[in-house]
């Protein structure tokens, strides 16, 4: 549904707002619907910095084809990506020449609406540590696990849930994780279809956790518990600037969808309030989009740029980073031309995204050979 855009304005930490309401569709140019575009966003990886300066993405080019919605994606030391796909529980390796193996199934994973295997991401100090993290959903709940890889053998090996108990539903199961550059895994949880859990600090739903590699809560928590950050319905995007500023995507309900710039402790209002606007207890989002516009999953920073994956609206938003923690006017490309998109991250070597598509979920429209992960030339 449409609503008058919000204005212009500061939240409690000076931090200036956009609503892109109507401003996204200035930028854009372009219709509020894409491929999939009919059917709901979702709820209605890992994102490092890659040098500095103006990037901007060429065509992407197919790498990998025919995967079943890929999900969480991570880089090996030689390049190649680790793949979760969500629907199979598969963990496929994807070499840059599109070379694809499967390194194994993580057991246990219940796959149903937007559960199932979700995000990945690889120690920091792999191989030293050879493990990689996954989120996935159970018949009880979601979780962490690690998981031992053999990158010379491509095998996926002994597994040990380092977090349980995060509340799981047929929606809004968040499942994004990600490596903070202080060493410590950020794991971004959903609501699971109860609002009030989100306000709630002793709960995990709703929230941004941030654990040590074997799931304690980590040193100097705001709450002294797993809770980084609270008052979220539905986290699928995390990501850090140069200046280690995170960044998080947001689904809205039915009016907006937002980017936060995420402050140890900060309430982000969720579901007392939806975007901007709710006073000086809730820290207002950076960025909001209506979800036709957006419906926006993973994140990543390339450049002085932060790129967002977007379902329903079917592109990848790009917003300008201006290194304080403000950011400038979005900008989309690729508008309907590959569907659903749910996850880009920048490759180690710093030119290129790596950009998932989503068409075989229940609101995409899929395409031969989908779903694929593209390469997308920084130039």
């Amino acid at each position: 549904m449409e609503r008058t855009p919000a204005r212009t304005r500061k939240n409690r930490t000076g931090v200036r707002t956009l609503s892109l309401l109507g401003a996204a569709l200035l930028v854009s140019g372009c219709s509020t619907t894409g491929a999939g575009g009919a059917g709901p966003g979702e709820g209605t990886e890992n994102g490092g910095s890659a040098g500095s300066g103006a990037l901007a993405p060429g065509q992407p080019e197919d790498i990998a084809t025919d995967l079943e919605v890929p999900w969480g994606i991570d880089f090996l030391p030689d390049g190649s990506a680790l793949v979760a796909q969500r629907d199979s529980a598969v963990v496929a390796r994807v070499a840059p020449d599109g070379q694809t193996s499967e390194a194994g199934t993580i057991d246990g994973v219940a796959h149903g609406g937007e559960g199932g295997l979700l995000g990945l991401a690889l120690d920091p100090d792999f191989p030293e540590e050879p493990y990689a993290y996954v989120y996935y959903t159970t018949d009880s709940d979601n979780r962490v696990s690690r998981v031992e890889y053999d990158a010379d053998a491509d095998s996926l090996g002994d597994t040990e849930v380092i977090l349980d108990g995060v509340p799981a539903a047929t929606n809004h199961n968040g499942g994004r994780i990600a490596f903070g550059p202080d060493g410590y895994l950020y794991v971004a949880t959903g609501d699971a279809q109860d609002t009030d859990s989100s306000q709630d600090t002793d709960s995990l739903g709703g929230k941004i956790l941030r654990i040590t590699t074997l799931g304690d809560p980590a040193p100097d928590n705001p709450f002294d518990n797993h809770v980084y950050s609270y008052g979220h319905r539905n986290v699928q995007g995390l990501a850090w600037d140069e200046e280690e500023n995170l960044y998080a995507t947001e689904f809205g309900q039915d009016t907006l969808d937002e980017v936060n710039l995420i402050e140890p402790g900060d309430n982000y209002g969720w579901p007392v309030v939806e975007g901007p606007g709710g006073g000086d207890e809730y820290t207002d989002p950076l960025v909001t989009w209506e979800p036709a516009e957006a419906s926006p999953s993973g994140a990543a920073v390339a450049g002085d740029s932060l790129y967002v994956a977007s379902l329903r609206g079917a592109r990848l938003w790009e917003i300008p980073l201006n290194g304080d923690g403000t950011v400038g006017e979005p900008e989309p490309h690729f508008v309907d031309e590959f569907g659903r998109l749910r996850t880009v991250v920048t490759h180690p070597d710093g030119d290129s995204l790596w950009l998932g598509t989503s068409n075989l979920d229940s609101w995409g429209s899929p395409a031969d050979d989908d779903d694929r992960v593209m390469r997308v030339p920084l130039e």
